[in-house]
């Protein structure tokens, strides 16, 4: 039987493990390390075995690796053993997550032939919205780029979603397939994910990671005659354009200095510009969390989580206030460092903890059928 895992979380400047042993939630061992530049993934996975090792979790111990893949379009919906196939249909998708595959398929390529002798299990954040319906992915374009093209929406932050949805349902005790709920994920990337009797009905990112609410450096949904102006206007290239909307908007372009909401918070009563950007980051995650209650027939319930739904108690008390017009109560900026139920009526609000390594270990054993040796 399968017990221990090593769950690789590969971004664009950093790389998180944990080891989880059969099904305890808690991580034998967890371990960050920033990506070096130049990059040197095998390098850095070096680093992180070392961390992993001292905290009681040798390379030698793992039975599979389960990785976190950002994009996996429509050909790969659930979590998938990875072999040639698989990795060049990830490559086929890169430009779809410019800050994520890539890096994701680096670290891939280094951890296997770092482990060579254990199963690699591929497991996407699109794949927990592969059953939004044609009204909810197809964008109001004209069909033929849909039907000829395959431009659709596919929502991301899957596998944090489906971690929420689990415990707001332990924590309101009431089976995830009775509740209406509003996952509102706010990290580097943010978003918000209607999900209905545990199924995604309505969410914010679309073909890209680039849609919906303002991020740490991404603009998020704005008016596309803008972006055609400033390549009409000012000669913008698609090259440029496309480091400004993934790199230099969001938090960061507003500010003018950061994308850590940490920092913006420090600085929000002596700087007009951080001030804003963070004012501009509330107003937008509440617009979304309001959007997307259109979706679902009954809203039970409001869920924060990411680094800074988890770790903001400002922002999120902010966000909150804002929601009054649809009946959410309000909350207290008091910081939670525990999963917690933050107002329970007319509806909830909760905080927890964003744990994508348990889906990934859980469906990593679900592939191998708790056998290692099917899959090498």
């Amino acid at each position: 039987m399968v017990r221990r895992v090593l769950v690789l979380n590969a971004g664009s400047s950093s790389l998180k493990a944990s080891v989880l042993d059969g099904d305890a939630i808690a991580p034998v061992a967890e371990a960050r390390a920033n990506l070096t530049d130049p990059r040197d993934e095998a390098a850095t996975l070096r680093q992180v075995f070392k961390a992993l090792a001292s905290g009681g979790a040798e390379p030698k111990s793992y039975e599979a690796v389960g990785h976190r893949i950002v994009h996996g379009g429509t050909r790969l919906t659930g979590p998938t053993l990875v072999d040639e196939a698989a990795i060049s249909t990830i490559e086929a998708l890169r430009n779809l997550a410019p800050l994520h595959n890539p890096a994701a398929l680096a670290t891939l390529a280094a951890a296997r032939d770092a482990l060579p002798g254990v199963p690699h299990i591929a497991c996407f954040d699109t794949a927990f919205h592969r059953a939004l319906d044609p009204a909810s992915f197809i964008y109001a374009l004209p069909y033929a780029w849909y039907a000829d093209w395959g431009y659709r929406r596919f929502g991301f932050h899957g596998l944090s979603v489906a971690w929420a949805v689990e415990r707001s349902g332990d924590l309101l005790a009431k089976p995830p397939r009775d509740l209406g709920l509003l996952i509102a994920h706010l990290g580097a990337g943010c978003s918000v994910t209607a999900v209905w009797q545990g199924s995604s009905v309505a969410t914010s990112m679309g073909m890209t990671p680039l849609e919906g609410l303002a991020m740490a450096t991404r603009a998020g949904s704005i008016d596309p005659g803008v972006l055609l102006a400033a390549m009409r206007e000012h000669d913008l290239s698609v090259s440029a354009l496309d480091e400004i909307l993934e790199s230099r908007s969001g938090l960061f372009g507003i500010s003018g200095r950061s994308s850590d909401m940490r920092e913006l918070l420090e600085d929000e009563e002596r700087s007009p510009r951080a001030s804003l950007a963070i004012e501009i980051f509330v107003r937008s995650a509440a617009a979304g969390i309001a959007a997307a209650a259109t979706a679902l027939p009954r809203l039970d319930a409001i869920v924060f989580t990411g680094g800074i739904g988890e770790h903001a108690a400002g922002v999120r008390a902010r966000i909150v206030s804002r929601l009054a017009s649809i009946g959410v109560p309000p909350i207290g900026a008091e910081t939670s460092q525990v999963d917690a139920v933050l107002a329970l009526r007319p509806l909830a609000v909760l905080r927890i903890t964003a744990r994508e390594d348990v889906v990934i270990a859980r469906e990593v054993r679900s592939v191998l059928g708790g056998d290692p040796r099917r899959a090498r």
